[in-house]
């Protein structure tokens, strides 16, 4: 199961991503679709699946739960994961969407077009994730320290070390 958890969301994020255009549609950043919907979804059903009648019976009162594997009854347990899974993904898409709807009469909900092409710079007055080195030059006058009393002053003038990359 935890192989499966694991690699099938990564494939979904990086592969099915790319090639769906429904995917590549929504606009998920950090990947949390597939890390907690595909994942969620996956880990419910395999536990459908694979779930051991012993251990079943240690955890629930009523006996003879088990997974689909196990034959017997199992088919109902899968049932039972797919139809919670159903149930809680109408109960976020509902709940989200009062929750946004509620907050968009505050704030808007997405940046302006100017705003997304200039990224986080327009909001936060920084950029996400830039490493020096990693093409970003140490900028006195936006990081520097003009009392610098550290002693490497010099370090600091110089700007960052290594390959930077000019975009």
């Amino acid at each position: 199961m935890g192989v499966l958890s694991g690699s099938i969301p990564w494939y979904t994020m990086m592969v099915l991503h790319k090639k769906s255009k429904l995917l590549q549609m929504v606009d998920d950043t950090l990947g949390v679709f597939h890390t907690h919907a595909v994942a969620g979804v996956l880990g419910g059903a395999l536990t459908g699946l694979f779930a051991e009648p012993t251990l079943c019976n240690l955890y629930f009162s009523q006996s003879g739960l088990r997974g689909a594997f196990y034959g017997g009854s199992g088919g109902v347990q899968f049932l039972k994961q797919l139809a919670g899974a159903g149930f809680i993904i109408g109960w976020n898409v509902v709940v989200t969407t009062i929750i946004l709807l509620v907050i968009r009469l505050v704030i808007p909900l997405r940046m302006s077009d100017e705003q997304l092409l200039i990224g986080d710079d327009a909001v936060h007055g920084e950029e996400a994730y830039a490493l020096w080195g990693d093409g970003e030059k140490y900028d006195i006058s936006k990081h520097g320290w003009p009392d610098d009393t550290t002693g490497h002053g010099d370090i600091i003038r110089q700007g960052a070390r290594g390959p930077t990359i000019e975009l």
